[in-house]
């Protein structure tokens, strides 16, 4: 009995490391598709896909992407499109076919190398100001700083930048693309 409670644990595991490795519901939870509780659905996701595959005998492929499909669209509303749902469902009957044959050793072996695979994960975060941009807000604001301008240079200033606004705008007058589209700019 506590073989089995151990097997069984360590397939739950394996479901855990593949769930928590696929790209898909990574990037639901972390962008918060299955809302505040998105951490906990992917949990909970945990137990009823193991669930699943010990209430039912001889589930097929595409059952088990049928079901797996069916709860992140549910919970995460989210569709997979993009060919990992295949994997991860052969993936699962693998790992099932072990604990069922009782081969813990390699189940072991695929769990640990899918929980490695995952801490290697990469985080994506938000683009920083590039340097180039950062560079030219720091010329502009030297240039302001090194010549305070008296009102009349200002409005003279404004009424030339304002001109060359105009010339700009009438030289990208509405033009049309190669793909018959016209592009239509907003004059200032």
């Amino acid at each position: 009995m506590a073989a089995s409670a151990a097997s069984r644990e360590l397939f739950t595991e394996g479901v855990r490391a593949t769930l928590n490795s696929w790209p898909v519901l990574q990037i639901a939870v972390d962008n918060g598709f299955g809302g505040v509780y998105g951490a906990q659905k992917a949990e909970w996701m945990v137990g009823v896909v193991q669930q699943y595959f010990h209430d039912n005998a001889d589930l097929q492929q595409y059952e088990v992407e049928d079901f797996i499909s069916q709860l992140i669209d549910q919970e995460f509303d989210t569709v997979v499109d993009d060919g990992s749902l295949p994997e991860i469902s052969s993936r699962l009957l693998v790992m099932f076919g072990q604990f069922q044959q009782g081969a813990l050793v390699p189940l072991r072996q695929a769990v640990e190398a899918l929980v490695q695979r995952k801490s290697q994960r990469a985080k994506v975060t938000a683009p920083t100001q590039s340097d180039e941009d950062s560079e030219e807000d720091e010329t502009q604001a030297m240039e302001v700083e090194a010549t305070p301008p008296s009102d009349r240079q200002t409005a003279g200033a404004d009424r030339q930048a304002d001109r060359q606004v105009d010339r700009q705008a009438d030289r990208q007058a509405p033009q049309e693309e190669a793909d018959g589209w016209t592009v239509v700019r907003k004059k200032k």
